[in-house]
């Protein structure tokens, strides 16, 4: 452990700055420590600043939820002033400050990005998603919940320049209506994982048009779209046989008629059907229970 190398070194009366930084500490040790100890690390002495400011540049996963939870402005940009090697960023532990002013240089000057999560950062603007399309052509997955500010031409952008992405999250992207999605699906037929959830504009061309255009589609996410109807879920069910997994929770026109073949294949279910009891005297009362979706 990374510690106990540290303990060694001393009790043996020789220095941990005394191994090679770029070949042993930074790669093999340092990257062991949690973020916020190396930061601590810093206000030892000048030499274990330079080591810290070193690693720092040599970064390669950024995730503001390791600092703590809230990460002062100042404290990010100067972590992140020197690194053009970043592949992961997460950032949701900064939405209370972030904006295009502090995110746009980070993206500009990191060509290697392939995750990104920015869950909750209200105070962005499609500028932000206009740089993260424009600068990180290896995409492959982007978290843009609650993030309201996301509009049809920024999104549009990001098919365009970020055909490799294989999971995007837009849950309560509120502009966003299905022409969007469409152009969204068309461009990234790769894609694995799709969040549309709590988004009263999306319906069933959307739906229709992911199940067409992705093919290796596993995780759904349509929670709260209450647009969505039967049809674009047999659609669903008949173009994408690597489903795993499906949200319809408070889709109040999705019903147990289309969702059964789902079901039938193991797909995961976010809505229970009703009891074989309840199914038998209501077909014996009306003729219509396999066409219920009992959600509560």
């Amino acid at each position: 452990a990374p510690w106990r190398l540290m303990m060694s070194l001393t009790f043996s009366g020789r220095c941990l700055l005394d191994l090679p930084w770029e070949d042993i500490l930074v790669p093999h040790v340092l990257c062991h420590l949690p973020l916020q100890q190396l930061l601590s690390l810093q206000r030892v002495s000048k030499a274990f600043q330079s080591l810290i400011q070193l690693y720092l540049a040599n970064m390669r996963c950024f995730d503001s939820s390791q600092i703590g939870p809230a990460v002062p402005r100042d404290a990010f940009l100067n972590l992140l002033k020197d690194n053009k090697v970043l592949q992961q960023l997460a950032l949701q532990n900064c939405s209370d400050w972030l904006t295009d002013r502090e995110l746009l240089p980070v993206i500009r000057q990191n060509h290697h990005l392939h995750q990104i999560q920015l869950k909750g950062c209200a105070q962005l603007s499609c500028h932000a998603l206009m740089a993260i399309s424009l600068n990180c052509p290896n995409l492959r997955r982007l978290s843009l919940a609650h993030c309201e500010w996301v509009d049809s031409l920024s999104l549009r952008s990001l098919a365009d320049h970020c055909k490799a992405l294989e999971a995007v999250d837009l849950t309560a992207c509120r502009q966003l209506k299905d022409e969007a999605i469409c152009y969204l699906v068309q461009k990234c037929s790769r894609l694995k994982s799709l969040s549309l959830a709590v988004n009263a504009n999306v319906g069933d061309v959307a739906v229709e048009e992911t199940a067409k255009c992705c093919p290796e589609l596993e995780h759904l996410d349509l929670t709260g779209c209450l647009r969505v109807k039967n049809d674009s879920i047999r659609v669903l069910a008949e173009y994408c046989p690597k489903l795993r997994s499906l949200k319809v929770k408070h889709c109040h026109n999705v019903a147990e008629s289309s969702l059964s073949v789902l079901r039938s294949r193991g797909v995961e279910l976010d809505v229970e059907p009703l009891p074989q009891t309840a199914l038998v005297l209501l077909q014996d009362m009306a003729g219509f229970a396999p066409f219920i979706n009992l959600q509560i």
